[in-house]
């Protein structure tokens, strides 16, 4: 893997963070902590693959205000590279705001990611070299329908990676789907995308067959504490892990991410890879960061008590 990298592009910002104490009362002032930590759907997935041991490089648009330092600071501080970054001057950059109630899940959020639109067409062809030379392209859906149809006509040739991040996020990519090979969604997205209900293990079969009869090559339909639901051309099936001792849930499916990349780059096979990726996403699951900074390959070993390089 030494020569191999991955290109991520997307969303790098600050997460605030609000941990209820109680159940919330809404319309009300909540007793709880409130943290703050370096997120973004983008670089997440990337900061977990570089402490997984994958070489990285974050395209994203950032401030040169205090939060934009923190961001880079970070990026430094664990390895992802962010020369390729574009600083924009004068900007703030982008804040991720979420309430989360007294199990821990997300009750609310509300997302700052303006400064996203300077990730245009023009800037991503100044930074050809470095995307055609990726092992992957992963990206998330803060970018404009026409930048991230850019990414999928001219960068065809390598396995590319979409999150849709949100319903709200994804209806840029419903017309672009038959370009994307590696979707993972979670149940709300994958209905949305696919004009679908999903209440039953025969609606999960049908809406993974539509994306693959589509043209994505590989579906994994997130389910909370239900697991997961997987699907390519060959197979399909479903996992469920064990329990998960959940601090944050902010960060599970962008750890998910990471995983399936981490997988996919050592070939490992659909079970062995969902089973690998459900761990990277226990792994976040059980921090209060929405990336855990103790997770490694051998964390995740221990913490699913499997062994993924046998």
């Amino acid at each position: 893997m030494a020569n191999k990298y991955i290109t991520l592009i997307g969303a790098a910002n600050i997460d605030i963070q609000g941990f209820s104490s109680n159940p919330i009362i809404n319309r009300d002032s909540n007793p709880g902590k409130i943290e703050f930590c370096p997120g973004g759907v983008s670089r997440n997935i990337a900061e977990n693959l570089a402490r997984l041991g994958i070489k990285t490089e974050l395209i994203s648009a950032i401030g040169d205000d205090p939060n934009g330092t923190l961001i880079l600071n970070s990026c430094r501080s664990c390895g992802i590279g962010s020369d390729y970054s574009l600083i924009v001057e004068n900007a703030v950059s982008s804040v991720y705001l979420a309430i989360m109630d007294n199990t821990k899940d997300m009750a609310l959020a509300l997302s700052d990611m303006t400064i996203s639109d300077n990730i245009n067409i023009k800037f991503l062809q100044s930074r050809n070299e470095i995307l055609k030379k990726s092992s992957a392209i992963v990206f998330d859906t803060c970018l404009a329908a026409d930048v991230m149809e850019y990414i999928l006509d001219n960068y065809s040739d390598k396995p590319i990676y979409v999150d849709p991040v949100s319903v709200g996020k994804a209806k840029a990519l419903k017309p672009l789907i038959s370009k994307v090979h590696t979707l993972k969604m979670n149940k709300l997205e994958a209905e949305f995308l696919s004009d679908s209900n999903i209440n039953t293990s025969s609606d999960l079969e049908n809406t993974s067959l539509w994306f693959i009869n589509k043209g994505v090559k590989r579906v994994f339909i997130t389910l909370g504490s239900d697991g997961v639901f997987f699907r390519n051309s060959q197979t399909y099936g479903s996992y469920k892990p064990t329990k998960a001792n959940i601090k944050n849930a902010t960060g599970a499916g962008d750890a998910f991410m990471a995983g399936l990349v981490y997988g996919s780059l050592y070939n490992y096979n659909p079970e062995k890879l969902v089973h690998f990726a459900s761990g990277v996403s226990l792994a976040a699951l059980a921090d209060e960061n929405t990336v855990n900074p103790k997770i490694n390959f051998k964390y995740i070993e221990n913490i699913t008590g499997e062994k993924f390089n046998d």
